[in-house]
C-alpha cells in the first residue's frame, strides 16, 4: 500500500530570508542567546531514540520486575514434577509387645506416595505454560517500554525545535529592531513600527523562558523511565528520518507477533492442561512402605525349654497403601475452575484483538494525518518566506507595511512549531503502531 506515508522526506524549504536581502544585515553581529545555544548545541552529541530505549531495557526497574516473575515463574517448574518427599517414622513401645519369637521392642516405617500415573507430567506441562505466559508479558511490558520512551523522546524533540525556532525569531526581531530604529531617526519610519517590534521581542522571550520551564518536566518524565537523575540531560537529534512502513507494520502482524496474544493463548493452554490434571488429582494415589520391627530374646524360658524358631528374629515387612478421594466436591470445584478459566482467557482474547484493530485504524489514521500535515506546512512555510521577502523588499524601499512583514514572520513562526509538532505525533503514531505490531527493534 503505497501513501505519502512512504514518500515524505523532511527536507525544510529554501527560501531567502530579509537578512539576506538587505545590506545592513551583513555588517549585525549574532545575539548572544544564539551564540549560547549554538555553542551548547555543538558540545552536546545528538542521542538516537535507540540508544535510550536500549538504556531503558537496562536500567528500568519495572521492566526488570517483570523478569524476575518470568524467572520465578521457571522455578516451579522442578517443584511440580517432583514425587512428594517420602515418610519415615520410629516408634518405640514403652511396653513391649510380646510375640512368640520375642517381644517388640521398636518400629522403624519409609513410605512413598505416588500420585497417578500422569499427574506430575501434567503439573510439569502447566507450570511450563504459566512461565511462557509470564515471559511473553515480559515481551510485552518491553515493547510497551520502547513505546513510552518513544512517546518521551519525541516531545523533547518538539521542544527543542521551537526553541530554535523561538531562538531565530529573535534574532530576526531584534535585526528589524535595528533597521525599524534606523529608519524612525531618518524619518523614513514611525515609531509605532519600533514599539511593535519591541511587543513581539517581549513575547518570544517570554515564549522561550516557558519552554525553559516545560523542559524541566519533560525531562523529569524521560529520565524517569531510564531509572536515572530527572534532571539528566537529554540530547534529541536535530533532524527526524520518516521510515518506510513494510510487512511488519501490516494489520496481519497483529495477530501473529503480538505478545499480549500469545500471553493469552498460553494462559489458555494452562488452563486447559490444569483441567486435566483436576481429574487426575481426583483419581487415589498409591503408596509403598516398608516397616522393620526390631524385636528382643524371649525372657520366659524356663531351664530345659527349647527356643522358638527365630527367636529374637527382627521382622521385615512391605507395604502397600492407597489414598481414597471419597470427598469428591472439591474436585469437581477443581475442574469446574479450570473450565471457567479457559472462557475467561478465551474472552479476554477476543477483546484484546478487537482492541488491538480499532488502535490499529487509529494509529494509521493518526499517520497519514500527520503526513499530510507535514507537507501542508512545509508549503505554508515556502509560500510564507516569499511573501515575507516581498514585504520586506518593499519595506527596505518605501518604508511601508512594516505591520505586515512582522505578522508573516509570525505566521512562518507558527508554521514552523506547527510542522515540528507534527513530525512528533506521527512519530508517536508509528511508535504505537510498532507496539500493537510487536515490531522488533
Amino acid at each position: 500500500m503505497e501513501s505519502k506515508i512512504l514518500k515524505l522526506n523532511h527536507r525544510k524549504p529554501k527560501f531567502k530570508t530579509p537578512l539576506d536581502s538587505v545590506g545592513l544585515f551583513e555588517v549585525r553581529t549574532i545575539s548572544l542567546i544564539s551564540i549560547l545555544f549554538l555553542l551548547t548545541s555543538l558540545s552536546l552529541k545528538a542521542q538516537s531514540l535507540e540508544e535510550f530505549q536500549r538504556m531503558a531495557v537496562e536500567q528500568n526497574p519495572g521492566l526488570k520486575t517483570k523478569y524476575k516473575e518470568f524467572e520465578a515463574a521457571l522455578q516451579k517448574v522442578p517443584q511440580v514434577k517432583s514425587l512428594p518427599d517420602p515418610t519415615f517414622s520410629f516408634g518405640y513401645f514403652i511396653s513391649p509387645v510380646e510375640t512368640r519369637v520375642g517381644p517388640q521392642r521398636a518400629r522403624l516405617s519409609l513410605s512413598q506416595m505416588f500420585p497417578w500415573f500422569g499427574t506430575l507430567r501434567e503439573q510439569e506441562n502447566a507450570a511450563a505454560l504459566m512461565a511462557e505466559a509470564n515471559y511473553q508479558n515480559f515481551l510485552d511490558a518491553r515493547n510497551r517500554l520502547y513505546y513510552q520512551v518513544s512517546a518521551a523522546y519525541y516531545p523533547l524533540y518538539e521542544l527543542s525545535q521551537w526553541k530554535q525556532y523561538e531562538l531565530a525569531n529573535i534574532e530576526l526581531l531584534e535585526s528589524y529592531k535595528g533597521i525599524a530604529t534606523i529608519k524612525f531617526e531618518n524619518g523614513n519610519g514611525s515609531l509605532a513600527d519600533v514599539l511593535r517590534v519591541d511587543i513581539m521581542l517581549q513575547e518570544a522571550r517570554t515564549n522561550l523562558s516557558i519552554l525553559d520551564k516545560k523542559e524541566v518536566a519533560l525531562l523529569s518524565g524521560m529520565n524517569s523511565l531510564l531509572n536515572r537523575d530527572p534532571m539528566e540531560k537529554v540530547n534529541t537529534v536535530t533532524k527526524l528520518k520518516t521510515p518506510s512502513l513494510g510487512a511488519d507494520h501490516s494489520k496481519d502482524s497483529l495477530y501473529a507477533n503480538n505478545p499480549a496474544l500469545k500471553e493469552l493463548d498460553t494462559k489458555l493452554k494452562a488452563s486447559e492442561v490444569q483441567e486435566r490434571l483436576a481429574h487426575k488429582q481426583a483419581l487415589p494415589k498409591l503408596g509403598v512402605g516398608l516397616d522393620y520391627v526390631l524385636v528382643g530374646q524371649r525372657s520366659d524360658l524356663s531351664a530345659g525349654m527349647a527356643a522358638p524358631a527365630d527367636n529374637g528374629k527382627n521382622v521385615l515387612m512391605p507395604m502397600v497403601s492407597m489414598s481414597l478421594p471419597i470427598f469428591r466436591k472439591k474436585y469437581k470445584a477443581a475442574i469446574r475452575e479450570a473450565s471457567l478459566m479457559q472462557e475467561k482467557y478465551a474472552l479476554q482474547k477476543a477483546d484484546y484483538s478487537n482492541t488491538l484493530a480499532s488502535s490499529y485504524d487509529m494509529s494509521s489514521f493518526k499517520i497519514q494525518q500527520q503526513t499530510d500535515l507535514i507537507g501542508l506546512y512545509e508549503g505554508q512555510i515556502a509560500t510564507s518566506g516569499q511573501v515575507l521577502n516581498l514585504l520586506f523588499s518593499a519595506y527596505s524601499n518605501a518604508g511601508k507595511n512594516f505591520e505586515e512583514v512582522l505578522l508573516t514572520q509570525q505566521q512562518i513562526l507558527k508554521y514552523q512549531k506547527m510542522k515540528a509538532t507534527a513530525e512528533m505525533q506521527y512519530h508517536i503514531a508509528l511508535a504505537e503502531l510498532n507496539y500493537l505490531t510487536a515490531k522488533e527493534y
